[in-house]
């Protein structure tokens, strides 16, 4: 379904043409060609002290930072409850459980104190969980200094999933580099596209070249087809990394237009009782790639689905804030540990439009049916 003003919408005002003409011409469009290679050196550099791996999707970056973290059938892996199915699909892709954790309500991401918790609980019961997944919701950074002393404390190695983080940062670090892996995602609607793809990076070479390996079907350097183990068909193609490559160069503008988006709305909607935002640190910059609200429906006098329905008619889309994993009918038996910060959150949070080609007339059009319909509900 289209929308006058959706949630989230790619802006393509740089190279992409250019650099897709050339891959074109080039006759390069599958997983060989020039421009892998340049937005893989291009990202790298990016994020500073990170080598990159570009893939197909976020989720196979995710899958195969477990593969190379060793995860087994059997295993348990810690992870973040209020998020996207795909932070927790690939622990369930190779047999292992796992674990949710409830959030903390300023970042809205994964309680360190909790999260400390639950590996004293489930090394007492005998299993020591075998990674962490963190999540930058919404791209707002998570409390990475007390959750790296966790990781440090009881030695268990941390994947951040930075799919909606990208261009964050912690301190002037990059969201992605402080774990053991980090993964991002450039799907359609997040801050900047390759149109379906992710990629995974670490500062480790070793643990690199064989994520390289593996999503080519793990075939041997040789002149022949020959395969030793089981790979997988993870690469990004060489027409994706063009575009790729071309948004890459203006993701610091991105960021910085999603961050202006942000402050109007909090600016616009300052004097409205009973909305509120996601808090960010001192230290954290967050790419904002969601702008999102929370109501408050005894001061607001309305509730989320109730505004998501009247911007609804206005053909303007906004969504949900995840629902936990933990309430998620195919993670049901799972275990989870925590309160109800993530259920209070998801039953009272929407997200807003965000897209980078967002105007102040827009944002004021959005904010003044969202005043108007706190007005009707609390006078009718």
């Amino acid at each position: 379904m289209s929308f006058n003003l959706p949630l989230s919408f790619p802006v393509f005002d740089g190279n992409e043409k250019k650099y897709s003409s050339q891959a074109i011409e080039a006759g390069h469009l599958a997983t060989y060609g020039e421009f892998i290679g340049k937005f893989e050196d291009k990202l790298s550099r990016k994020v500073k002290s990170h080598q990159s791996v570009a893939l197909n999707s976020g989720t196979s970056a995710l899958h195969l930072s477990l593969v190379l973290l060793g995860v087994e059938s059997g295993d348990e892996v810690i992870c973040q409850s209020f998020t996207f199915c795909a932070s927790a699909n690939p622990i369930v892709y190779l047999g292992a459980t796992p674990i949710f954790v409830d959030s903390e309500r300023d970042s809205w991401n994964i309680c360190p104190e909790i999260l400390e918790d639950t590996i004293l609980s489930r090394i007492a019961n005998g299993k020591k969980p075998k990674a962490i997944v963190v999540v930058h919701l919404f791209g707002m950074p998570a409390r990475m200094k007390e959750i790296l002393e966790i990781s440090q404390k009881y030695d268990i190695p941390i994947i951040e999933d930075a799919a909606e983080s990208v261009g964050s940062q912690i301190n002037g670090q990059f969201c992605g580099t402080f774990g053991d892996l980090g993964i991002f995602s450039f799907n359609g609607n997040k801050i900047i596209t390759t149109g379906g793809g992710g990629a995974l990076i670490s500062r480790d070479t070793q643990l690199l070249q064989r994520a390289r390996y593996l999503s080519a079907q793990a075939r041997e350097d040789l002149p022949y087809y020959q395969h030793l183990e089981i790979g997988y068909n993870y690469r990004m193609n060489n027409m994706a990394a063009a575009i790729g490559l071309a948004q890459l160069e203006q993701l610091d503008s991105f960021v910085e237009k999603r961050r202006k988006i942000n402050r109007i709305y909090r600016m616009l909607l300052a004097d409205v009782d009973g909305i509120s935002f996601q808090n960010e640190a001192p230290a954290s910059y967050s790419n904002f790639w969601l702008t999102s609200i929370l109501i408050d429906p005894k001061k607001a006098g309305t509730t989320n689905d109730k505004l998501r329905v009247r911007l609804l008619k206005e053909d303007i889309e906004t969504r949900f804030l995840w629902k936990p994993l933990h309430l998620q009918p195919v993670f049901q038996n799972m275990p989870y540990f925590g309160g109800t910060i993530s259920e209070d959150l998801f039953y009272n949070g929407l997200c807003l439009p965000s897209s980078v080609s967002l105007t102040l007339d827009d944002q004021e059009r959005i904010v003044n049916l969202i005043k108007s319909t706190l007005v009707k509900s609390i006078y009718k």
